[in-house]
């Protein structure tokens, strides 16, 4: 079904449906399925035969180490109070976010733009419609560019915005199409589905999709009794430029397609060389048959030699050696030149990537300040930020209708992984002098390295410790 037409038949416009071609493109690449290029065809001079490109899948690699630099299990998420903190930490281990956060910035990477959502399940309400304490979780869905459809937006903040998850029932496929619409200064919440087996796009009533099971327990309507948004936007930090007036975002690797074909090709032709250059013996007829005891002169199934017509060797010779040169070396200056400037392009800087011995590395070397990928890894880090810091802050209000009582105004703290930029070893011992020589004091020292608060740090400083051990 076409959510575009669905949308706007609801009165609401969204992006282009040319960004959303481009998301395909981009996820094309990322798969190494690219239509009319990894697969395609070639006339031979007789007939059209079919042909299959290798791929280095550098898309994917690509995808990978920014999610790995952004988001991984290094990255701590701290609030200043103890209560709330625990809570935050419960309900995202509830909803695998140490797996599906790296997972989503991978994705981010490839389709520019993700959305988390998160929402209530199971609560229960009392006459007067008031949610009853201790009753419902917090659920978290995941969304990635191709499901998220902005409505409205200013400054390039998405204000309101649909949401598309597609279920399975009975053999029959559902579009669940959520909205986040501000009505008189309050967000609600609207729930449709849409059958969309072989493109039907028939819209079902609340009666029917009561009877579904994924839907049994979905309100038509929600109002979420809040002006804030419940839904945050994550993209990268990459100026759109198919569309500069668009709140979607970019693949990491948008503006480097051309030498994501570059180095396939180097790469396919530098295997094929291998297999072209295979070397092979061309004999005469009369030595590939039996020999007097009745046993074959060669083996038949070594594919080394092979039989050439009646007299198509020169006079007297009996087999020719062909021994193709292998040009490995020019094939591997090749690919690392494409790899240098996908690696630029992409924001890595140079010999990010290197093809050795048949293979491509990542460097791993600690960065310095100044280098490209320190910056690009900032860059992203600006937006990341605020948008970790507005989900705990959306869970700190979902979890105070439930009747939990936490500090929405809890100081948030995101802790981003830097070991990559500088060596913490080094830093903490180095710290660890400064207090054992009295220039750093010992809860200055557990603030900045336990991630406490200067009251909790203070409290947990032993009493008259003045260095550590």
């Amino acid at each position: 079904m076409n959510i575009i037409t669905f949308l706007n038949k609801k009165g609401y416009d969204t992006v282009p449906s040319d960004h959303y071609r481009m998301v395909q493109v981009w996820e094309s690449w990322y798969r190494n399925k690219v239509r009319g290029f990894h697969r395609y065809r070639i006339n031979n001079g007789s007939n059209t035969v079919k042909c299959e490109r290798l791929s280095a899948g550098m898309a994917k690699m690509v995808s990978e180490d920014l999610a790995d630099d952004l988001l991984n299990e290094q990255v701590k998420i701290t609030l200043s109070d103890p209560v709330s903190n625990q809570y935050i930490e419960k309900v995202l281990a509830g909803n695998n976010w140490a797996v599906q956060s790296n997972a989503y910035q991978e994705r981010k990477a490839y389709t520019g733009t993700v959305a988390y959502v998160p929402y209530l399940e199971g609560v229960e309400v009392d006459e007067d419609g008031n949610v009853i304490a201790g009753t419902g979780i917090i659920r978290l869905n995941y969304f990635e560019a191709s499901n998220i459809y902005p409505l409205s937006w200013l400054n390039g903040v998405v204000e309101e915005c649909a949401f598309v998850s597609i279920h399975t029932v009975q053999g029959k496929k559902y579009a669940h199409i959520q909205l986040h619409i501000r009505e008189t200064g309050e967000y609600v919440i609207y729930n449709y589905v849409v059958e969309c087996t072989k493109g039907s796009g028939r819209e079902l009533n609340v009666s029917e999709w009561k009877q579904l099971q994924p839907f049994q327990a979905m309100s038509e309507k929600v109002y979420t009794g809040s002006d804030q948004r419940q839904f945050v936007i994550d993209r990268l930090n990459i100026v759109n430029n198919l569309d500069p007036d668009s709140p979607m975002g970019v693949a990491v690797f948008a503006n480097a397609i051309d030498q994501l074909r570059g180095i396939d090709i180097a790469y396919d032709s530098y295997v094929n060389e291998f297999v072209l250059g295979k070397k092979r013996i061309f004999v005469a007829p009369e030595l590939l048959s039996m020999s007097d005891s009745g046993a074959p002169v060669f083996d038949p199934n070594d594919v080394t030699f092979y039989q050439l017509p009646e007299d198509s060797l020169k006079e007297r010779e009996a087999f020719r050696e062909v021994n193709m040169e292998i040009r490995a070396e020019a094939h591997s200056q090749a690919v690392n030149d494409f790899l240098n400037i996908l690696s630029v392009k992409c924001g890595f800087g140079t010999q990010h990537y290197r093809f050795v011995n048949g293979n491509i590395q990542t460097a791993t070397q600690i960065i310095s300040e100044n280098s490209d990928l320190y910056k690009t890894i900032v860059k992203h880090e600006i937006i990341l930020d605020s948008v970790l810091k507005e989900l705990v802050t959306i869970i700190l209000r979902l979890g105070n209708v439930l009747g939990t009582g936490l500090n929405e105004a809890a100081e948030i703290t995101i802790d981003f992984d830097d070991s990559i930029i500088e060596d913490k070893g080094a830093e903490r011992k180095e710290d660890r002098q400064d207090v054992s020589m009295g220039a750093m004091a010992l809860w200055e020292y557990r603030k900045k390295w336990y991630n406490e608060d200067e009251e909790t740090a203070k409290a947990n400083v032993p009493e008259q410790a003045e260095v550590i051990p």
